[in-house]
C-alpha cells in the first residue's frame, strides 16, 4: 500500500485504449442498471424508479449503453444497481436479487470486456449474506468492488451486524462504492416536505439535498463509528464530491476533539487514506477544485451517473477532464483510469 492507502502497481498513466495511445481512457463507477426482477420488486412497494426511456436505458447492456458511451466520450462503465437498489427489500428477496443482478452483470461484461465492468450488488438486508456475496463476486464472477445504498431501516453503516462485511471486504482488498439512499419516512415528513407538491418534495429528499446528506452522515458515521479503525486498509467511495463532507470536513473536525477514546486518526486523514471520490456527473471545476485542495488528484475517481443527469451526451463527461486548466496530464490519467486500476489491482501471484 502506499502512504494515501491506495494499492501500488504499475504506473497506471500509461495505459490507453488499443490502437489509441493518445487518447484518455475514461473509466466511469456510478453507472446503473436493472433487471426485471429489481422492478418487479420496486412495483410491488410503490418505490420510485426511473421509467420510460430511463428505464429502457438502464435494463440495456448492450448496443444501446455502448453507443450511448460513445456519444458521452467515455470507455468504460463499471455497472451497479440503480436506485432504490435492494436496501428496502426483505433480506431473502435482497440476495436473491442481488445475485440475479450480478450475475447479468457478469454476462454482459463476458460479452464486452473492454467496455463494461461490474460491481457486486450487495444485499445489505442481510448482512451476512452481503458478505458472501462480496465475496462470490469478486472470487468467482471477477468483480473488483462492492456497491450498496448505505443506511438499511434503522441501521447506519456502523451497526455493528455490518462488521462481516467490511472484514470481509478488507480481507479481499477491495473497495465498496457508498451510494445515496433516500432518507428515512420521518426524516422527509420532518424535513423534506411542504414545498406544495409531491415532486418538489421528492426532489428536496433526493437528488437536491437530501440524498447527500444521508450518504454524508453514513461517510462519517464508518469514521467516527471507528469501522476504519477496526479495519485500517479499508477503501470505500462516495460520489457527488463527498457528498457535502468534503465542503464541511473543517468544520466536522470539531468532533475528533469529542470523541473518547480518541480515534486512531484526525479526520482529514481518514479523508485521505480510507475514501476515494467521484463527481457522479457534477462537472463543476469549482468542486473539483476544492477536491484537489482537500484529498488531492490520487483519491479523486470519475463517474457520470448514467442514466440519469442530462446532456451527458457530446462527449461532455469526455471534455470537463480534457479541458480541466487545473489538472497536469498525470493528474488527468489518475482521475479518468489510473486510480480505479490501482485500487482494483489484484494482488500479483507469488
Amino acid at each position: 500500500m502506499t502512504e494515501s492507502g491506495t494499492p501500488s502497481g504499475e504506473d497506471p498513466t500509461a495505459a490507453a485504449l488499443p490502437g489509441s495511445a493518445d487518447r484518455l481512457r475514461i473509466v466511469c463507477l456510478e453507472e446503473h442498471m436493472s433487471t426485471p426482477g429489481l422492478v418487479a420488486a420496486w412495483t410491488a412497494r410503490s418505490l420510485p424508479f426511473g421509467r420510460g426511456p430511463l428505464l429502457d436505458r438502464l435494463a440495456d447492456l448492450a448496443e444501446g449503453r455502448l453507443a450511448a458511451m460513445d456519444d458521452a466520450g467515455v470507455d468504460v462503465h463499471v455497472l451497479s444497481v440503480s436506485g432504490p437498489g435492494l436496501e428496502q427489500l426483505p433480506a431473502a428477496e435482497a440476495v436473491a436479487l442481488a445475485r440475479d443482478a450480478n450475475d447479468r452483470i457478469a454476462a454482459a461484461v463476458a460479452a464486452h470486456p473492454d467496455r463494461l465492468q461490474g460491481f457486486v450488488n450487495l444485499p445489505t438486508p442481510d448482512p451476512a449474506g452481503a458478505a458472501v456475496e462480496l465475496r462470490r463476486g469478486v472470487e468467482e464472477l471477477g468483480f473488483r468492488a462492492g456497491f450498496m445504498f448505505g443506511r438499511v431501516g434503522d441501521r447506519n453503516v456502523d451497526h455493528p451486524a455490518f462488521d462481516e462485511l467490511w472484514a470481509t471486504a478488507a480481507e479481499l482488498r477491495v473497495p465498496v462504492y457508498l451510494h445515496p439512499a433516500q432518507p428515512p419516512q420521518a426524516v422527509r415528513d420532518a424535513y423534506y416536505s411542504g414545498l406544495g407538491n409531491p415532486a418538489a418534495d421528492f426532489a428536496f429528499s433526493t437528488g437536491a439535498i437530501g440524498w447527500h446528506y444521508d450518504a454524508g452522515v453514513q461517510l462519517l458515521r464508518m469514521i467516527y463509528g471507528r469501522v476504519f479503525d477496526r479495519h485500517p486498509d479499508l477503501q470505500v467511495v462516495v460520489g457527488h464530491w463527498g457528498e457535502v463532507v468534503l465542503f464541511y470536513a473543517e468544520r466536522v473536525q470539531l468532533l475528533d476533539s469529542a470523541m473518547h477514546p480518541a480515534l486512531d486518526r484526525s479526520l482529514p486523514e481518514y479523508l485521505r487514506q480510507n475514501v476515494f471520490y467521484t463527481p457522479s456527473g457534477m462537472y463543476s471545476q469549482r468542486y473539483l477544485a476544492w477536491a484537489l485542495d482537500i484529498v488531492g488528484a490520487d483519491r479523486i475517481m470519475f463517474s457520470t451517473d448514467y442514466p440519469y443527469l442530462p446532456d451527458i451526451g457530446g462527449g461532455a463527461s469526455r471534455d470537463f477532464l480534457e479541458k480541466a486548466d487545473l489538472l497536469t496530464e498525470q493528474e488527468r490519467h489518475l482521475i479518468a483510469h489510473g486510480n480505479w486500476e490501482r485500487l482494483t489491482a489484484r494482488p500479483s501471484a507469488a
